[in-house]
């Protein structure tokens, strides 16, 4: 069991920068903002790997950036297909991380304890 999670951790790296990559040379739609892609999960099966992205900016900009991510999966399974050897590339499925606005949320409360206590 500990040598396929391995497995799936290596393969979600792979993917992860294959992904990063064409975000920035590849994909053109406007909808897709800047994007950081913050890891991958492959099921122990390869069949699927949630990707985990983050993207500054309003509700509707990170709405309107996972719509083209959705729309571009396709395409980047297509071409990673082509550019990493492996037999079998997983159906990606998107998702916005929330672990950055959770942080920005609690340095605004650090900050706002910090300056209360200057007073």
């Amino acid at each position: 069991m500990k040598e396929r999670s391995q497995r799936c951790r290596r393969i979600g790296d792979q993917l992860r920068g294959e992904i990063s990559s064409m975000l920035l040379r590849d994909i053109k739609d406007p909808r897709i903002g800047f994007v950081t892609v913050m890891d991958v999960e492959v099921s122990p099966d390869l069949g699927q790997a949630t990707v985990y992205f983050t993207v500054y900016g309003s509700d509707q900009e990170k709405a309107d950036t996972l719509s083209g991510l959705q729309s571009t999966a396709s395409f980047m399974r297509r071409e990673m297909g082509r550019r990493l050897h492996l037999k079998r590339i997983p159906a990606l499925h998107f998702r916005y991380d929330k672990t950055t606005d959770k942080g920005e949320h609690m340095e605004e409360i650090f900050g706002r304890i910090k300056r209360e206590e200057e007073y």
